[in-house]
Parts: C-alpha cells; sequence; structure tokens
C-alpha cells in the first residue's frame, strides 16, 4: 500500500499521515484489536477528543486500507492490516525506489553519504549487502 503523501519537514509517523491518524495508528500498533472507545481512551491520556472524530478517522483508515474492521457483538473491532514494522519497511521501499527511479546514480550517491555519516556500523551492512546481491547474481 502507498501512502500518497510523504511530507519531508515532519517525523515520524506524521511523514505518512495526519496528527490525529498517526495518534491513532500508534494506538492500534500497539495495542492490536482496538474498538473506537478503547483507542479514543487512549488518546484522551493526551487531550480529549471527540468519539465521533475518532470513529471518522478510523474509519478512513479503513478505506484507505491500514485498518481491519469487523464486527463483534454489537461493536466495531479494529486491527492493523500491517505491523508497524511492516509498513515502515514497505514505505521505505516505496520512497527509496521512487528516488532512485527520479534521481538514479545521484539519489544513490547521497544515500551513501548519509549512512556514512549517521554509522559505521550502517556501512558495513550495506557491503555486506552488496556482497550478497553480487554473489546471488553470480549464481
Amino acid at each position: 500500500m502507498k501512502i500518497q503523501q510523504f511530507k519531508f519537514k515532519e517525523s515520524g509517523l506524521n511523514r505518512f499521515f495526519g496528527p490525529l491518524e498517526a495518534k491513532v495508528m500508534e494506538c492500534i500498533w500497539h495495542g492490536k484489536q482496538m474498538t473506537i472507545k478503547d483507542v479514543q481512551i487512549a488518546l484522551e491520556k493526551d487531550k480529549i477528543v471527540n468519539f465521533n472524530t475518532v470513529m471518522t478517522v478510523m474509519n478512513r483508515l479503513v478505506e484507505k486500507g491500514l485498518l481491519d474492521k469487523y464486527v463483534k457483538g454489537r461493536v466495531s473491532v479494529y486491527q492493523p492490516v500491517l505491523s508497524q514494522q511492516e509498513f515502515l519497511e514497505g514505505q521505505s521501499k516505496e520512497l527509496t525506489s521512487e528516488l532512485i527511479d527520479e534521481f538514479g546514480l545521484l539519489a544513490v550517491s547521497h544515500m551513501l553519504d548519509a549512512v556514512e555519516e549517521a554509522d559505521e556500523e550502517l556501512l558495513l551492512l550495506l557491503e555486506q549487502k552488496i556482497k550478497t546481491l553480487k554473489a546471488s547474481e553470480e549464481i
């Protein structure tokens, strides 16, 4: 699933979601299966939020393919389609592919610069990944 807008100036989940959507997704990822009321209660630890607002956001996340919804008795229960890790891996892969498709070697060069500046261990992991890819091509 592809998020339509990536916000470079934001951080964390706010890069992919609006502020309330991000908080709802964090709750759902933490709780696994939750009702609207469960999420509302969790969100109200920070700030009072209207039940109908939470319901609207959660149903939009269902429409976007991020949450599944099923009825249990008289209550709707929501659960994430992907784990947070799976979501972030997918978005990262999509973003990286788009950057490389559009900017090619320039994007790769800047990524390598960023990896080198960030952490020597990341650079070693990248070297191992390249060796693995080369070895699989030789087979």
